[in-house]
């Protein structure tokens, strides 16, 4: 290869951005926030005004713990999940901290 030839290009190799996460990063990150929001779902209504969420993942979860243990309440975790890939990583982040402090109470 020279420096004459068009198709080598040093410039081309350069990372100058990252790459994008892959599609199985992306889906395992949607499944570890769909589980979390599960965890919140289970909490009890006082450990639930506890926790930093908002309004409406808030009313979301008190949804999904109205609902039976059915296809309804499948497909409302996967709401959950998908409002929780909405929030930034601080809020996420905050969420977890207070679920971990749930657990060793």
């Amino acid at each position: 290869m020279t420096q004459n030839d068009p198709f080598f290009d040093d410039e081309s190799y350069e990372m100058e951005s990252p790459r994008p996460p892959s599609k199985s990063q992306l889906k395992r990150e949607a499944t570890a926030l769909q589980s979390l929001g599960e965890a919140v779902v289970k909490l009890s209504a006082t450990q639930l005004k506890q926790m930093p969420l908002s309004d409406e993942l808030l009313a979301a979860v008190k949804a999904a713990q109205a609902m039976p243990q059915r296809g309804a309440h499948k497909r409302q975790l996967q709401f959950i999940g998908k409002l929780m890939r909405g929030l930034d990583e601080a809020e996420v982040e905050g969420i977890r901290t207070a679920l971990a402090a749930f657990r060793t109470k």
